[in-house]
């Protein structure tokens, strides 16, 4: 029997690739406190290119939540689900992961995919390969990505929300108002505690596109607009707020793995230090 969505979140299904590495392990604590948030569904994959994945590998559920505190030690399988999310786990023996990630989703789409990446010693070069195929193209759903040793705003040790400063540049194509109110819409999901989102425009007042920040939101909304390169202006303010993500809408025409090629999205992810959500538009949460 499928879970059902509770309330009027924009997201309700949450798929998560693993490679069984640490970064991984991080990207999966994430996506199983997003899906036990919105009471939703929670797809982890492996894409197995040398036949030697077993069920063990992957990342327990149990274990994390038993750790979190919200299930009893040695709990079945049933208290999972009676705290109303709903997980499966999926091997696919593929030889490319992402041809294998890509089938998966056109089979089992997802509103959110929680990922985690490598920016460093070109470990990131598989996002720059050419998919090709309309499945990439069709797959439009927004995408957190967790660089390699940042923390995150899920604590691995107790399941904690931590986010306090979040950062969202606009500019006038793509549209930003979509995803400042997907954004909005999240954080009343995740039920974080009151903090400060900055929309940040690179350019001058009259480049600045027409927006309209939340008025009922417990989160306080400012907007700053600063001259200079989009990507310098960006990293070098989301550290000096600390900000704890950056929120980057994208016009979604090449599907998920493809957004980022050569954009600013992928050049900003590449030199930060906390998590990056990417909106396409057209996507749910959009």
């Amino acid at each position: 029997m499928d879970v059902q969505p509770s309330g009027s979140s924009a997201i309700y299904s949450v798929f998560h690739p693993t490679d069984f590495s640490p970064a991984s392990m991080l990207a999966f604590a994430h996506a199983l406190k997003i899906a036990l948030s919105i009471q939703g569904k929670l797809d982890i994959l492996h894409v197995d290119t040398q036949d030697q994945a077993t069920w063990d590998d992957f990342p327990g559920v149990r274990p994390m939540l038993e750790r979190w505190g919200l299930i009893p030690h040695a709990s079945d399988r049933q208290a999972v689900i009676d705290l109303g999310i709903q997980v499966h786990k999926a091997i696919l023996e593929r030889s490319d992961p992402v041809a294998g990630t890509l089938s998966y989703l056109e089979k089992h789409p997802a509103d959110l995919i929680v990922l985690a990446v490598h920016t460093n010693e070109g470990r990131m070069s598989w996002l720059k390969r050419s998919v090709g195929e309309p499945i990439g193209r069709r797959a439009q759903q927004a995408v957190l990505f967790l660089p390699s040793g940042v923390q995150g705003f899920v604590s691995l040790s107790d399941g904690h929300l931590a986010l306090d400063r979040i950062l969202i540049p606009v500019c006038d194509k793509p549209d930003p108002q979509p995803s400042i109110d997907a954004l909005d819409g999240i954080l009343g999901d995740l039920q974080f505690a009151p903090g400060r989102v900055t929309v940040l425009h690179v350019g001058d007042q009259g480049s600045m596109p027409i927006i309209e920040l939340p008025k009922q939101s417990v989160w306080d909304w400012d907007l700053e607009i600063l001259p200079g390169d989009p990507v310098d202006v960006i990293v070098k303010y989301a550290k000096q707020i600390s900000a704890g993500l950056i929120v980057m809408a994208t016009d979604g025409r090449d599907g998920f793995l493809d957004a980022l090629r050569g954009s600013h999205s992928e050049r900003v992810l590449r030199q930060v230090h906390c998590p990056l959500l990417v909106i396409p538009v057209g996507s749910r949460l959009a």
